[in-house]
């Protein structure tokens, strides 16, 4: 299949715990691809343990990008990383050597890639921001749901970044951030790919990988970062690493701290399956004993109908 990669575009999404990375790195010894994360929180380094960042062993089976490429005080905005990602797509189907392949949860990353997402071109405005969050989260969300009734209904009432983030946009801009999003879709072939499993089956997943991550370091990471970066560095709120901070914190203990990771765990992933399954993704059973040569039939189909279209269509 090497021998003819078409200028195309595969992606790997679905919730948080699917086994995402490994069929990526199974993919890779089958294909020549080039790994790029779409994770919102693999950008950062530092961010490891918490975040389930590849492995040094596991990039070194595939090139990987847009991973470590902001200090955890940066911000990265979704146009930031829809410009880089666009960038590092159009460099790989200039070589021709890899296919470029989306792996990651976060929905918004792969859509602004996949659908061609038109960003509101906003620079993060860190004291507004700030006055935004003095007021709690319940007060923004009402204040959205007033200045832009469309995008409160696309966005989760207890998801402070998003709900911010639209009221920044309205604020500078003096219109509704819904009112300046529209989609302008790649020109070239895009094979969407979820994996997907059972509520309880996800659980166990879910349960498995938080033990792990417990075991690998995770206090230490967390530690290390207060250190650093103060206990108030915003990284700091985000999922597994909120739930450590107020082990250490003395509200809890590290056992119950590991419960509530586990159960806010799956509360994200329920959302996460609620935002995959409005796109148009070609599902797989990731505990499927087949799964890698389901997929692989896949993209083989894919692959021959794009070559097919290829060279069907009329000279120029």
């Amino acid at each position: 299949m090497d021998d003819m990669l078409p200028r195309c575009l595969l992606a790997i999404a679905g919730p948080t715990a699917t086994g995402k990375t490994g069929l990526s790195l199974a993919l890779a010894e089958r294909l020549s691809i080039a790994i790029l994360s779409a994770d919102s929180r693999l950008v950062y380094r530092e961010l490891d343990i918490g975040t389930a960042k590849p492995s040094q062993t596991e990039r070194s089976q595939a090139p990987h990008y847009l991973i470590d490429i902001r200090e955890p005080t940066e911000t990265m905005t979704v146009a930031e990383y829809q410009r880089s990602a666009q960038t590092l797509i159009q460099q790989l189907h200039l070589e021709q050597e890899r296919v470029p392949c989306l792996v990651g949860g976060t929905g918004l990353y792969i859509s602004s890639v996949v659908d061609g997402l038109q960003i509101p071109p906003v620079a993060p405005q860190p004291e507004l921001r700030s006055q935004l969050q003095r007021l709690g989260q319940p007060q923004c969300y009402s204040m959205l749901q007033q200045v832009d009734p469309v995008a409160s209904d696309r966005i989760h009432a207890n998801d402070a970044v998003r709900t911010i983030r639209a009221l920044e946009v309205a604020y500078v801009t003096g219109r509704p951030l819904s009112a300046q999003q529209g989609q302008h879709p790649p020109d070239y072939p895009i094979l969407y790919i979820g994996l997907d499993c059972e509520i309880e089956a996800l659980a166990a997943r879910i349960r498995r990988r938080t033990a792990q991550m417990i075991e690998q370091g995770l206090v230490a990471e967390v530690e290390q970062l207060c250190q650093r970066y103060g206990k108030d560095l915003p990284l700091l709120q985000t999922l597994g690493y909120a739930e450590i901070l107020g082990y250490l914190a003395g509200n809890y203990s590290l056992p119950a701290a590991e419960e509530l990771i586990v159960k806010n765990t799956r509360q994200f992933a329920k959302r996460q399956r609620t935002w995959f399954r409005k796109q148009a993704i070609a599902w797989f059973d990731a505990d499927s004993v087949d799964l890698l040569e389901d997929v692989w039939q896949t993209i083989k189909t894919f692959w021959a109908q794009v070559n097919q279209a290829k060279t069907s269509a009329p000279k120029p």
